[in-house]
């Protein structure tokens, strides 16, 4: 895979558990365990696409 197409595949995760987030946070009452896990991984996927970008 090349590091473009890479990115591209974070990317595209990093809004799929976006999208996640406030799924489950709009609900009446929001696992916030499960909260905790989606903005977690969104933060390690955030931080890869850095990773590649500046490296």
């Amino acid at each position: 895979m090349s590091l473009q197409a890479r990115l591209e595949s974070l990317k595209q995760r990093h809004a799929g558990l976006e999208s996640r987030i406030t799924e489950e946070d709009r609900r009446p009452r929001p696992d916030d365990e499960n909260l905790a896990r989606l903005k977690l991984e969104k933060l390690r996927l955030k931080e890869e696409i850095e990773r590649i970008r500046v490296g």
